[in-house]
């Protein structure tokens, strides 16, 4: 009796000891990610803002100690910005912030998107349904022109645009579409190209236009206005030549 009491015991505190482990492993992991997110960020800022210009050497120490972290997040942050290429990585000599777009790579960039964004705009007006267009609405329910000239508070922007062009390619229903697009990151390459403020109500004027002709079907229109949104990107805000 005492040895069943004694195992019993010991089964008790090896399945209390797992739960504390499950429980105190779920929170650590979590602020974990926190750490990376907020490292993530913060970095991305210091290169969209140009406090380290484009080819500088990225210290992975000085930012440890400047975000008050271990260099684990850092090296992580460092890894994903050289996916979006933001950043690049020599053997040997760590990471650099990753120059801009040259005038050549910039007008490749949009004839690019230029030849499969309207055809996408279209197909999605030809194909849109009800589903489709509370998509639609509900992207442009929570987002607003910024008021200052800086990657803080043109995020959301930044944001909204990759969503958008990404819904639209989705409501086409081609997936190559939409995979092909986030492999450019163009969003992040423009906005880090220059701040400019008519970027905020210009920019959600024409992503405006074009969502109303998709809901309303206009195939012909939504392929238009995507033409017109993409040429004013380039020609317009940026100026065509830099």
């Amino acid at each position: 009796m005492f040895r069943r009491l004694l195992l019993d015991a010991c089964l008790y505190a090896t399945r209390k000891e797992l739960v504390l482990t499950d429980n105190a492993a779920a929170p650590v992991a979590h602020r974990r990610t926190m750490v990376g997110d907020e490292v993530y960020e913060r970095t991305k800022a210091l290169l969209m803002n140009h406090a380290i210009e484009p080819g500088d050497r990225i210290s992975i120490d000085g930012l440890a100690r400047d975000f008050n972290v271990s260099q684990t997040p850092v090296r992580e942050s460092l890894a994903r910005l050289e996916s979006e290429g933001l950043a690049a990585k020599t053997p040997l000599r760590g990471y650099r912030a990753a120059p801009l777009l040259d005038e050549a790579q910039l007008d490749e960039l949009f004839q690019f998107r230029l030849l499969i964004e309207p055809w996408a705009a279209g197909q999605a007006a030809a194909r849109i349904d009800d589903a489709g267009r509370e998509l639609l609405e509900a992207e442009f329910a929570s987002i607003e022109a910024p008021h200052e000239s800086n990657y803080e508070a043109y995020r959301p922007l930044a944001a909204h645009d990759l969503r958008l062009h990404r819904l639209i390619a989705e409501l086409s229903g081609n997936a190559q579409v939409r995979a092909a697009l986030e492999r450019t990151n163009f969003h992040l390459h423009i906005y880090r190209l220059r701040w400019n403020y008519t970027f905020g109500p210009g920019t959600l004027a024409e992503h405006r236009r074009i969502a109303d002709l998709i809901m309303v079907g206009d195939v012909q229109g939504a392929e238009k206005a995507m033409i017109t949104h993409l040429e004013s990107g380039m020609h317009g805000r940026l100026g065509g030549t830099f």
